[in-house]
């Protein structure tokens, strides 16, 4: 009888990382209006995560820490936590191949603080291929909305009709434009992220925004750097929307009031 063959052993789980880089931002008319800051941000491997002894706090108290409740519908980990509602998503939109690993591109929360403008789920098939990608877009209201891209490509736009209001100084009508980009991992980090989101309205491109970053492992290291670099980050984020609404008002630019919010939760 023939010995059965060895096993291969089971890949290691991927590991949380940090990104370091810049927002821009960039409002092209009527009054031109534009601001670029660093930043930091995680990129967090879902699928792995419960299985990673880091550095980083998850699911609970920390400096920097990551909540499962601050997105999707607010579940914990007891009820399957975040990933348990991006995988109910994918399979109510007729997604069912995205079984391998969904990096979450996400703010932290900082002193136990957040805001999230915008998060990147980024869904791969479980040959490691870009599946879709799901932005998830939250509003100074409270309110949470998710533009589902089906079938992306790294480097290629992709297009969404803007359905959620983010920005009273935007109507909520015309389109958006993303492309994301990922390189890597090099010799001295583990890669690099773009997004870009472009605004158009009924008169052409209206706003540029992007985030970019150096990413590295998450560990004791990096995330001391993140917190002597930027200590308020996640308070700075929200005071800085209100700062730059308040310079937009003052610039005369058109004020919209806030109209309801979506019927659905999802844009495809």
């Amino acid at each position: 009888m023939k010995n059965p063959a060895p096993q291969a052993p089971a890949a290691a789980p991927a590991q949380p990382l940090i990104g370091f880089g810049q927002v821009r931002h960039a409002r092209l008319r009527p009054r031109p209006h534009a601001f670029a800051y660093p930043t930091f941000f995680l990129m967090l491997p879902m699928r792995s995560l419960g299985r990673v002894q880091g550095a980083l706090a998850v699911n609970r108290a920390g400096a920097i820490s990551f909540h499962d409740a601050d997105h999707g519908d607010g579940r914990g980990p007891a009820q399957g936590g975040a990933l348990a509602w991006l995988d109910e998503l994918l399979r109510a939109e007729g997604i069912a191949d995205a079984t391998g690993e969904a990096w979450l591109h996400c703010y932290p929360r900082v002193w136990g603080y957040t805001f999230k403008p915008v998060s990147f789920w980024y869904c791969h098939r479980a040959d490691g291929s870009l599946r879709a990608i799901v932005v998830e877009v939250n509003n100074t209201f409270g309110e949470r909305h998710c533009y589902l891209l089906d079938a992306p490509r790294y480097g290629v736009e992709q297009q969404a009709r803007k359905v959620f209001h983010v920005s009273p100084f935007c109507e909520v009508s015309g389109g958006y434009r993303f492309r994301f980009l990922r390189t890597g991992p090099g010799a001295q980090d583990a890669g690099r992220t773009v997004v870009r989101i472009d605004y158009d309205d009924a008169s052409g491109p209206l706003i540029h925004t992007s985030v970019s970053g150096t990413l590295q492992p998450a560990d004791a290291r990096s995330l001391r750097r993140a917190l002597w670099g930027y200590p308020a980050m996640t308070l700075a984020v929200i005071a800085r929307i209100h700062w730059h609404a308040l310079r937009l008002w003052l610039k005369r630019v058109r004020f919209h009031r806030k109209p309801p919010a979506p019927a659905t939760a999802v844009t495809r």
